[in-house]
């Protein structure tokens, strides 16, 4: 498994291009009426995908990806190191994520058919511990523009 698919996302965006397919640049959010591709062991099933959807005439391809940029990364660390009831090792886990400062960990595609969302999804393992992390601290909803929250 890669720790960087910013070639799977250039590979992608040539074979949807070869296709004749347009790209719509956006992310489809997980409450909207949607069918995730199982990709089996396949690490190829995306090119069928990408098939699947000329084969259904879809209008467009929508494709979005994840880089982890260190902004976004020194905030999560920021908020964790606030955060009351983190574990010293969720902390650690963000600070090794700097290692990946500027590697795709996300790459989704989807079409829409019949009023359904198709989506097939690729990601790193280091960006599921990344997304595990930003849940956690948004399940302890710390905000550090909240002034109050410094008080408590």
């Amino acid at each position: 498994m890669t720790d960087d698919l910013t070639s799977l996302k250039d590979d992608m965006t040539a074979f949807i291009e070869g296709h004749g397919l347009r790209r719509f640049h956006g992310l489809i959010p997980d409450d909207m009426r949607s069918v995730l591709w199982d990709a089996g062991e396949n690490a190829d099933s995306w090119k069928d995908f990408v098939e699947l959807a000329k084969a259904s005439g879809a209008p467009f391809v929508t494709m979005s990806s994840v880089t982890l940029e260190r902004s976004e990364l020194d905030y999560l660390i920021r908020r964790l190191d606030r955060a009351n009831y983190i574990s010293e090792d969720d902390l650690e886990d963000a600070r090794w994520l700097r290692s990946y400062l500027g590697k795709t960990g996300f790459v989704q595609l989807g079409f829409p058919f019949q009023g359904v969302l198709f989506i097939h999804e690729d990601s790193c393992e280091w960006y599921e511990r990344y997304q595990r992390l930003l849940d956690l601290v948004d399940d302890f909803s710390v905000s550090l523009d909240d002034p109050e929250e410094d008080d408590r």
